[in-house]
């Protein structure tokens, strides 16, 4: 609406204190005997020997220090410095008023982030492959099976999938030995997007993820065991990924031999799940 009379100024509107010319190119600005910081160069109204001086061109300023292109002389006369109001003298800024499309892009730095962010709960966009968490489940324990039928053998992991497309890197490594050097373990991996994942084709043999023999003779032999598997569960929902076994027949060991004496080894499995964005 219109104002009765001068319309209000925004802004502070200053003659500063006079200067006294030297041998030199920077001096002091105050106002009040106080050290007054300009915004900006372009903020001053300077007049030297009867004439204005140009901005940025014919000077500057540094902090609160006006600073001439070169050094002056006790001959000179600064004849006054006005400061043409407070830059950008706005006062708090109304909630809301800064919105996205008013900052630039890259504007925001890693200096600008606090050391440390919670993003739990946050959905973060990473790029494809990265991987975004991991899990591993141990087994120490001494397992085993006289069973031809699958069943679990206490193998495994559980890991919940932050995305639908993210795919589930599956790795195990085990120790495994049987009673009959000759006859095989079969191994099943079971769990994901599927009830029976990383498994061969069906036919006349048994449909496992790997079958082996220990060729070792003696009931101390034992063999170290791994794969590996990419599944892709398409869920966000808890998910347990689960090594089973069977035998051909005898008996199959997990983490130890079948007989175990001084020179035995009692060893441990793993199975580590990572989570890998799509």
């Amino acid at each position: 609406m219109p104002y009765i009379g001068k319309s209000p100024v925004g802004g502070g509107f200053h003659k500063l204190d006079n200067l006294t010319a030297s041998a030199t190119d920077t001096y002091a600005l105050t106002l009040g005997s106080a050290a007054y910081y300009p915004e900006t160069a372009n903020q001053l109204l300077v007049s030297l020997n009867g004439v204005i001086q140009a901005p940025q061109d014919s000077f500057t300023v540094s902090g609160s220090n006006l600073v001439f292109d070169s050094a002056l002389t006790a001959s000179d006369s600064i004849d006054f410095v006005v400061a043409l109001g407070d830059v950008l003298g706005v006062g708090s800024v109304s909630d809301g008023a800064i919105t996205t499309a008013k900052i630039a892009n890259g504007a925001v730095t890693d200096a600008k982030l606090a050391t440390s962010l919670d993003l739990s709960g946050k959905a973060l966009t990473m790029p494809t492959g990265a991987v975004l968490q991991v899990v591993q489940g141990i087994k120490t324990d001494l397992s085993s099976t006289t069973s031809s039928t699958f069943a679990s053998s206490g193998l495994k992991a559980s890991i919940t999938p932050s995305s639908t497309n993210s795919k589930v890197l599956v790795s195990i490594h085990t120790m495994l030995g049987q009673s009959d050097f000759t006859k095989r373990i079969y191994l099943r991996l079971i769990g994901g997007n599927a009830a029976t994942n990383y498994i061969g084709d069906a036919g006349t043999g048994v449909e496992c993820s790997m079958a082996v023999t220990t060729r070792v003779t003696g009931a101390y032999g034992m063999i170290p065991v791994s794969m590996q598997y990419l599944d892709s569960p398409a869920t966000t929902s808890s998910t347990e990924y689960d090594l089973h076994w069977a035998v051909e027949s005898n008996e199959g060991i997990m983490n130890r031999p079948q007989n175990l004496d001084a020179n035995g080894a009692n060893t441990a499995s793993t199975i580590i799940l990572q989570e890998i964005a799509g």
